[in-house]
C-alpha cells in the first residue's frame, strides 16, 4: 500500500490571503493512481516547522509532496527546510542555475543574483526542470526503518517531491515528470474512483443509521458528508483498473439506493435544481415561484426556467403557509403556469414557510431550522426545490 502526505508551505495561505487550491488538485492526481493520502497540512514561512513537518512525514507515508517556497527571496525556505530534514546541506548546481538563466531570459530580463537560490538543492537531491517557470524543482529520496518487517529487518524508502507553489507550474511538472517518477519508483498499477451520491430530504444521522454497516467497509470505502439541505455519500473503491472499480461501487450505490430510495437525487456533478428542473421538463411541464427574505435566491437557483418570473422582493417576509399559499395562487394564475412553489423565511423565528400547487392540488407547511442563521436562506431553498423534485417523482 503506498502512501502520501502533502505540505503546502506559505505563511500567506495561513494568514487567508490566498486560497490553497494545489492540495485538491494533487489529492485527486494521487487518488487516481491508487494512493492513499493519509494528511495534508499547511505549514508558514518558517525552515524549522517546515523541516519538522516534512521528517515526520516522511516517517509515516511513502511519498511526501510539498508545494511553495521555491522562489529566490529570503523568505522562500523549502530548499534549506528539506536538506534540514533529511540531515544534509544544501548544494549549488551548475545545470539548474542555467535552467533559471534561460527561463528568465524569455522575458527579455537577465537573471539577478539573488535568483542563485533557486538553483541551490539538498545534496543528492534530483532535479527537476520547471519548463514553465523560474523554480527547479526537485526529489530528495531517504530509507527509514521498516517496523512492518521488524526490528532490523528492512527499511522503508521515502521520498520529498517539493513543487512550485504556483498552481499553473505544479500541475505542468506534476504530469510530465513527478507522475513517471512514481509510477516507476513505486510500481503503481491501481486507481483509486470515488463516486458521490447527493441525498436530500433526510439528515446525516439518519441516513448513517440506514447504512451504518456499510461505513465499516475497508474496501470500497464509505462516508458521509452533510451540507446545507444536502448530504453526500461517498463511495470509494480501490482496483486495479476502472471498470473494476466501477463495479465495486455500483455494489454498494445498489445496497444505499435500496436502503434509502429517492433520498439519492443525483450522482458526482449533478445539482439538486437540475435534476428538478429536468424532471419538470420531461414532464412537459412550466414552473413559476415567488419567494421572500432571500434576497432572490430561489430565482437564481432556477433561471433555467423561462417562464419564471423575477418574484423575490413581492412578499413580505412574515407569512403564515395559508397566505403564501393564497399569494402563489395569485402568482400562478397570472403567469399560467401548471407547477407554482413558493418559499419565505422567517429569520427572527429560523423558520421557514413552504407553499406548492400542481395539477394534483395545493399543499403548504411550516419548517424550522437549528443551524447557523446565516444559513437559513440556503438551507430554506434547497428543502424546497427538493420537495418540489419529490412531488414531481410522485406524479404519474
Amino acid at each position: 500500500m503506498t502512501s502520501a502526505e502533502i505540505i503546502t508551505i506559505g505563511t500567506e495561505i495561513l494568514l487567508g490571503e490566498i486560497v490553497d487550491t494545489n492540495t485538491r488538485y494533487i489529492a485527486k492526481t494521487l487518488r487516481g493512481l491508487g494512493v492513499d493520502l493519509y494528511r495534508t497540512i499547511t505549514i508558514g514561512d518558517n525552515v524549522d516547522r517546515i523541516a519538522n513537518a516534512i521528517h515526520n512525514s516522511m516517517e509515516r507515508a511513502n511519498i511526501v509532496i510539498t508545494t511553495g517556497g521555491l522562489g529566490p527571496t529570503i523568505d522562500d525556505p523549502t530548499r534549506e527546510a528539506v536538506a534540514k530534514a533529511v540531515g544534509v546541506q544544501t548544494e549549488f548546481r551548475e545545470e539548474l542555475w542555467e535552467q533559471v538563466v534561460e527561463n528568465i531570459a524569455r522575458y527579455g530580463r537577465k537573471a539577478s543574483e539573488n535568483q542563485k537560490r533557486q538553483a541551490y538543492v539538498p545534496q543528492g537531491a534530483i532535479g527537476l526542470k520547471n519548463p514553465v517557470g523560474t523554480a527547479p524543482c526537485f526529489i530528495v529520496e531517504k530509507q527509514f526503518p521498516s517496523p512492518d518487517l521488524g526490528e532490523g529487518l528492512g527499511v522503508r524508502e521515502s521520498v520529498v517531491i517539493s513543487l512550485p507553489g504556483v498552481p499553473a507550474e505544479m500541475e505542468h511538472i506534476l504530469h510530465e515528470s513527478v507522475i513517471p517518477y512514481l509510477q516507476k519508483k513505486f510500481n503503481l498499477n491501481e486507481i483509486i474512483k470515488v463516486r458521490l451520491l447527493h441525498c436530500a430530504g433526510l439528515g446525516e444521522g439518519v441516513i448513517d443509521e440506514k447504512i451504518a454497516d456499510l461505513e465499516t467497509l475497508s474496501n470500497p470505502t464509505v462516508g458521509l458528508a452533510a451540507h446545507t439541505g444536502i448530504v453526500d455519500i461517498r463511495i470509494a473503491a480501490k482496483a486495479k483498473n476502472e471498470s473494476e472499480a466501477d463495479k465495486m461501487i455500483d455494489e454498494i450505490e445498489s445496497q444505499v439506493r435500496e436502503r434509502i430510495g429517492n433520498v439519492v437525487f443525483g450522482i458526482d456533478e449533478d445539482k439538486l435544481e437540475d435534476v428538478t428542473l429536468n424532471l419538470l421538463a420531461k414532464k412537459g411541464l412550466t414552473l413559476t415561484a415567488i419567494e421572500s427574505g432571500l434576497d432572490g435566491l430561489l430565482t437564481r437557483k432556477l433561471k433555467h426556467v423561462a417562464s419564471l418570473p423575477d418574484t423575490s422582493t413581492r412578499l413580505s417576509a412574515s407569512l403564515t403557509p395559508d397566505s403564501l399559499l393564497e399569494a402563489l395562487r395569485l402568482t400562478q394564475a397570472s403567469a399560467k403556469t401548471d407547477v407554482a412553489v413558493g418559499v419565505s423565511i422567517i429569520s427572527e423565528e429560523r423558520s421557514a414557510v413552504m407553499a406548492m400547487i400542481t395539477p394534483k392540488g395545493e399543499k403548504s407547511h411550516k419548517i424550522t431550522y437549528g443551524g447557523p442563521p446565516k444559513s437559513l436562506p440556503k438551507w430554506s431553498v434547497n428543502l424546497t426545490i427538493n420537495w418540489l423534485r419529490m412531488t414531481l417523482e410522485e406524479m404519474e
